[in-house]
């Protein structure tokens, strides 16, 4: 769509306005930007992304500051499409995490200051081995989560003097309605490594939320074939508020995502998206409820107290 129109309009100015309000705006980047390569030959490999050199700067002016390269579609088109990926990146004032021109630089976290706070963020994928970052190889933070979190991965979930550590790992495969065991079980391993917040993606469909980890947030902008059972049209705009100890508050924005264009999801889309939601919570022992039009999230499964009456 950026190819034909680069003005294109993706977002919906509500969304865009929320998004830009934040400290922080974080996504999974899951294609390469540019227009070099040709499509990789790697066997079973049925789909390949990839968006115009403007998208880098379209991504700065609704405001993303991080953008996580660890996915299976970053090198779609091979390392030099990688290597104009972080570089139309860095030009547009966007930091890149996840892929690196060796498994040092892959494995690299980003580190900003939002106020007082110092906030580090580490990317990380599952899948697929052949992409992943070497000593003399451009490529992606792997890690090979059947097997358990590997120690770098663990090393960098830990939060350093009091800095928080947000982790965004590309798990588990596509198009399920909640986390499979090997993605459980990383969960946990994070968790106890210290972390601040897991922010996952790969299912394209949000999953639930539980403690500290939102094991899938779903997808943001697209152009895929509708699934009338999982409905990954319907998606969330994720607001975290940190604190040193994890989530203070996690809310989700409804949307709708239309082809290349996301939107506010309306009332009757909203309900249906609370009924999702409502079951994939359940899946990992937490709730979800809708207040003032935007989803709230019980991480730990218990019911928020009422707040005390000021009659």
């Amino acid at each position: 769509m950026l190819r034909d129109d680069p003005r294109h309009r993706f977002l919906h100015p509500a969304i865009v306005e929320i998004a830009r309000s934040a400290d922080l705006f974080l996504l999974n980047l899951e294609c390469c930007i540019s227009d070099r390569g040709a499509p990789i030959d790697l066997p079973g490999k049925p789909f390949f992304f990839r968006a115009p050199p403007i998208a880098a700067r379209r991504l700065a002016e609704v405001g993303v500051d991080v953008a996580s390269l660890a996915n299976n579609h970053v090198l779609d088109y091979g390392i030099d499409a990688l290597t104009d990926t972080l570089r139309h990146l860095r030009e547009a004032g966007i930091e890149a995490v996840g892929a690196g021109g060796d498994v040092d630089a892959a494995r690299a976290p980003a580190a900003l200051t939002r106020g007082s706070r110092r906030v580090r963020i580490v990317a990380a994928t599952d899948h697929p081995a052949a992409y992943a970052a070497t000593p003399t190889r451009p490529g992606t933070a792997y890690a090979d989560l059947r097997r358990g979190v590997p120690a770098w991965l663990s090393d960098a979930a830990r939060p350093r003097d009091g800095e928080l550590v947000v982790v965004t790992v590309h798990w588990g495969p596509n198009m399920t309605e909640s986390p499979v065991p090997h993605v459980r079980a990383a969960a946990h391993a994070l968790q106890s490594a210290g972390e601040t917040l897991v922010a996952g993606h790969s299912a394209h469909v949000p999953h639930g939320v539980r403690g500290s980890v939102l094991f899938d947030l779903g997808d943001f902008v697209d152009d895929y074939a509708r699934d009338a059972v999982l409905r990954n049209d319907l998606s969330l705009l994720w607001l975290v508020t940190l604190g040193p100890d994890g989530p203070r508050r996690v809310e989700g924005v409804p949307l709708r995502l239309d082809y290349a264009y996301t939107r506010p999801a309306d009332p009757d889309e909203t309900r249906t998206l609370l009924e999702l939601m409502e079951r994939r919570c359940a899946a990992v022992g937490s709730r979800v409820e809708l207040a003032d039009g935007r989803f709230v999230f019980e991480r730990d499964g218990a019911r928020r107290r009422s707040p005390p009456s000021t009659a």
